[in-house]
């Protein structure tokens, strides 16, 4: 949750972006990777983002309520398991992988403004900021990947790079202009500016998690009256809304963890990046990461052919459409190397 910068807009800096956030990750060349990191020293001395902390806390709690035995017979309905999984993928994968990452990240290919900025909008229904902050951080982890000045390590300690960077005030990029450097493609843009005036990221999630609450309620009275609008309502707001919107956070903090921890490599990268299956599947093919690593912008991230990547799947679909130009594969000497 990024406080608002207070100087006028004309006085951030848009310079060019600093590199390496999508460029060569010196391959093939190893690099000597430490076994523990001090915290970064942005973070220190530590101080808890309380308004953060809370809001995470609160969508955990209601998201517990699904599986609580009473609740869970009260709460309960077909509709809002299907649309927790469809939302996994809707807002997930189209929002926060093809749109966050592999497009305003890594630009792994070009599209119309109006799916772009739709993508984004699919991205913030997912309680993971705006996306010039989003795009910040994780290009501050590239260029710095399983070092000291890397945002989120799990060479610090595994619960720091899951979810404790989250909550914990980082000097820069508490406020806008502080990591505008970082991100001036996207706050060229008016769009992605007015998003990090007043939070405007947060309104976008609220806005969305009261349609689908909403939507429920309709669903429920047409099914069996006041009661049931109640039942619905409540039912959508808890697996629609806060269950998957915790899965998908999840998954993007397994990125950040496990993948960094556990798996296999393909390439000798200048970090601890690995590819784990289970992250893969779960994060529709970002659990590639090592490959990722290895060649950032591919907006393909299995580069073996049983390297299931559903989030490449889409970027071609959309190709094909016409509506993706520009997608930058795999460098063909990397199967050399893999």
């Amino acid at each position: 949750m990024s406080e608002l910068f207070s100087k006028h807009e004309s006085e951030i800096s848009l310079s060019p972006d600093p590199a390496p956030w999508h460029g060569n990750a010196a391959i093939p060349l190893a690099h000597d990777v430490p076994e523990r990191l001090p915290l970064p020293t942005e973070v220190q001395p530590l101080k808890i983002i309380w308004s953060t902390a809370i809001v995470l806390t609160a969508m955990h709690l209601v998201g517990l309520l699904a599986f609580m035995p009473w609740f869970f017979a009260w709460l309960f309905t077909w509709s809002g398991l299907v649309l927790a999984i469809l939302g996994h993928f809707v807002f997930g994968m189209l929002g926060v992988t093809i749109g966050y990452h592999r497009l305003l990240t890594h630009h792994g290919f070009t599209c119309p403004k109006w799916l772009g900025h739709s993508l984004a909008i699919l991205g913030m229904c997912n309680l993971q900021d705006s996306p010039a902050r989003w795009v910040a951080v994780h290009r501050m982890h590239h260029r710095h990947s399983d070092q000291q000045a890397d945002p989120h390590s799990p060479l610090v300690s595994f619960l720091w790079g899951h979810v404790g960077w989250v909550v914990y005030r980082h000097k820069i990029f508490d406020r806008t202009i502080h990591y505008a450097p970082y991100v001036g493609d996207l706050l060229r843009d008016p769009f992605y500016l007015r998003l990090e005036r007043n939070n405007g990221w947060l309104l976008v999630f609220l806005a969305h998690a009261a349609a689908i609450t909403a939507a429920g309620a309709v669903v429920g009275y047409f099914s069996g009256g006041a009661s049931e609008a109640l039942r619905y309502a409540a039912s959508w707001a808890v697996w629609a809304v806060a269950v998957r919107t915790v899965l998908v956070l999840h998954g993007t903090w397994s990125v950040n963890s496990l993948a960094h921890m556990f798996g296999y490599r393909n390439y000798a990268t200048r970090d601890a990046s690995t590819n784990n299956w289970l992250v893969a599947l779960f994060t529709h093919g970002e659990g590639w990461h090592n490959n990722h690593h290895a060649d950032p912008q591919a907006a393909s991230h299995g580069h073996r052919w049983w390297e299931l990547d559903m989030s490449w799947w889409v970027i071609s679909l959309l190709e094909g459409l016409g509506l993706a130009k520009n997608v930058v594969r795999p460098k063909a000497w990397l199967s050399q190397v893999a």
